[in-house]
């Protein structure tokens, strides 16, 4: 995982996945068919991994808190020894045309946290809990466009106490 986290799925060559994994290139084909196979299956293990952290985020109280809680998850992510940022976006962020499937499959993955979201804030203008009007599509895709920017300046290595900063006036555009 922290190969392709690190590289992304065309950055990380095959000598590098075998390394990590302490096995041989016959083995990797034997266990996960190809190199493709194994990203999915990976992405899949760290969906599952981070989605404790996502569905805690959705069970806080408010729409606001909600928000506040993903931005700050992306900010401390739970496990340091991990790269920085987010695999779903570092994974496929500069693909050739042969990686195309790759980008739509991480790119699905995305869009169903969104949809998760949106959900969440219709339940939010549902109870009364944020201004009634409000576009919980929208509001879904800012605050999945702020998360992924986060995780990409975090990939470059940007300072966290500036992008917390930033953070904090993204939360200051959700209502109260």
């Amino acid at each position: 995982m922290r190969v392709f986290w690190k590289s992304g799925y065309e950055g990380a060559s095959l000598p590098d996945l075998t390394a990590a994994m302490g096995i041989n290139r016959p083995s990797l084909y034997a266990a996960f068919g190809n190199k493709e196979s194994l990203f999915k299956k990976v992405v899949a293990r760290y969906v599952e991994q981070n989605s404790g952290r996502f569905k805690a985020a959705l069970d806080e109280p408010t729409a606001r808190r909600v928000v506040e809680k993903l931005l700050h998850g992306t900010l401390n992510p739970a496990t340091k020894n991990c790269p920085r940022g987010c695999m779903l976006v570092q994974g496929a962020l500069a693909c050739s045309d042969a990686a195309e499937a790759i980008q739509k499959s991480l790119a699905c993955e995305r869009s169903n946290m969104e949809t998760v979201l949106r959900t969440r804030f219709e339940k939010a203008v549902a109870d009364g809990d944020t201004t009634a009007g409000q576009n919980p599509a929208a509001m879904a895709k800012y605050v999945a466009t702020v998360m992924h920017g986060i995780a990409v300046e975090l990939a470059s290595g940007a300072d966290i106490k500036t992008l917390q900063a930033a953070a904090d006036i993204a939360l200051r555009a959700m209502p109260a």
